[in-house]
């Protein structure tokens, strides 16, 4: 639990001797309340674990929603809302977050970058996503428009990803960014993303030490296929005392599997494991990336606080297999 969690001084003064303190002693003798929200879970130290569910690029959301549907059924602890990633152009994350809330129920980690807004939209969005009762954001920089195609657009980025972060501990702290008061104090739960392939890693983890002292409570990781680079990361990073929630793609195809080494910043995929998906063929591809995707998994279960999955081609329904199998 992280110091602002609860204030000391406000807690309640030992309960006199006699029947009251029997009823207070005999209370503590229950068992603990079971975590129910995506935060009590993390905090508790459950192996939590997530999905990615992007936003439509236009008006129609069921395939999303019938995928959340699907995934809280199958027992992800909640849903990941992309803000328009690889800086292609989607619907709001924040529509998108309130969308699924309200037709599934399930609890959602909205993904927020600063590429597209300045401090006050900023401000006005996180308000906005409190009162609307989405408290998990995932705080993040973006990719530039460049990457989306969209060659014409300039970033903002008013705010890096680190100012994201203590943006939120602030109005965690009752206050916006100028130190005027909101009204009371916001109950953000605040992550920041980490790049375990980054070769040299000491510039990542110092980077990693920026967000915490800015208040991050825990991280989410890129996707990763090399067990020794997963190790690595959950050593060195484990001097932080943040939990630690790993990025696992299950590869579709061979061309999936050079795609994404190729082409896509910050992922690597071994040759070892691109041999393999090779050999395994175009039919036997999404079998052989869910074989992989599980020893991942059960790797996690030893080394981190949990996983978020990310469905390849919108394939829910093999991701929903890997939660199933795992819980």
């Amino acid at each position: 639990m992280t110091d602002d969690a609860y204030d000391l001084a406000s807690a309640a003064p030992p309960a006199p001797l006699g029947a009251a303190g029997r009823e207070s002693a005999s209370a503590a003798a229950r068992p603990a309340k079971e975590p129910q929200t995506f935060r009590e879970k993390v905090e508790a130290g459950r192996f939590v674990m997530t999905v990615e569910v992007d936003p439509p690029h236009g008006l129609g959301a069921r395939r999303a929603i019938e995928g959340a549907k699907l995934l809280k059924d199958a027992g992800a602890d909640a849903i990941n809302v992309g803000d328009s990633p690889t800086a292609k152009v989607r619907m709001s994350p924040l529509a998108m977050s309130v969308l699924l809330q309200q037709q599934t129920g399930v609890e959602i980690v909205m993904h927020y970058t600063t590429r597209d807004r300045n401090a006050m939209a900023i401000h006005s969005d996180m308000v906005g996503a409190h009162v609307l009762g989405i408290r998990s954001i995932l705080c993040l920089r973006g990719d530039p428009p460049a990457v989306g195609g969209y060659t014409d657009v300039v970033g903002v980025w008013d705010v890096s990803a680190v100012g994201l972060i203590r943006f939120l501990k602030l109005l965690n702290d009752g206050v916006d960014f100028t130190g005027k008061s909101i009204g009371r104090q916001a109950g953000f739960f605040i992550g920041g993303s980490a790049n375990l392939n980054a070769d040299p890693l000491e510039p990542e983890l110092r980077l990693l030490r920026r967000k915490v002292e800015a208040g991050a409570h825990f991280f989410f990781t890129q996707n990763v296929f090399d067990e020794n680079v997963l190790e690595r990361f959950c050593d060195k990073a484990r001097q932080f005392k943040r939990p630690v929630i790993v990025g696992v793609l299950p590869l579709a195809n061979s061309r999936h599997a050079e795609f994404l080494h190729h082409e896509v910043p910050g992922m690597t995929v071994p040759e070892s494991v691109r041999d393999r998906m090779r050999k395994a063929g175009e039919e036997r591809g999404p079998a052989e990336g869910a074989a992989m995707a599980r020893d991942t998994i059960a790797l996690c279960r030893e080394k981190a606080a949990g996983v978020y999955l990310v469905p390849s081609f919108g394939r829910y329904d093999i991701v929903a297999e890997l939660i199933a199998g795992a819980r």
